[in-house]
């Protein structure tokens, strides 16, 4: 990170912005090509989990080359000063990098599903039909590195 001071290091704050973003951007890259898509996700303190359909761009993409990037933020307000090129935006973001596979195992398939509905309702246990069980993939990001950055 270039502006050290800005970074953010607290363990705390970090779980902090992780449990509170309603939307994770995930970054794939095929070839030449990035993909960026905002995603719905569980965090377990190592790993991100989003679902997704069983087919389709994202699964594709993971199954050729597993690096991805994550970005997530919270926090946002604009501060207005006086003229435009005084505005800044407030906000506390994390960037990350880590390693996406398909989750095949039913049992760890259904334990995220439940992190994500965790992240967004909180109200364990859920009940998923088995049709749409089925239908649903899991992607799991086990975490590399991740840097969180405050700008106030």
């Amino acid at each position: 990170m270039r502006r050290q001071e800005k970074e953010i290091r607290d363990p705390i704050i970090i779980d902090s912005v992780m449990k509170n973003a309603e939307v994770c951007r995930l970054a794939m890259c095929l070839s030449d090509e990035p993909y960026l898509v905002p995603m719905c996700f569980g965090y377990d303190g190592d790993s991100i989990y989003f679902h997704c359909a069983r087919e389709g761009k994202k699964i594709d993409i993971i199954r050729k080359n597993e690096k991805v990037c994550f970005e997530l933020e919270g926090q946002i307000k604009i501060a207005r000063a006086g003229t435009p090129c005084n505005w800044s935006l407030e906000y506390t973001s994390i960037i990350g990098f880590g390693r996406a596979s398909i989750v095949e195992n039913a049992r760890e398939k259904r334990n995220a599903l439940d992190l994500i509905m965790d992240h967004y309702e909180g109200k364990r246990p859920y009940e998923y039909s088995d049709k749409a069980f089925d239908k649903a993939a899991i992607i799991k990001v086990e975490i590399d590195d991740m840097t969180c950055k405050r700008e106030l």
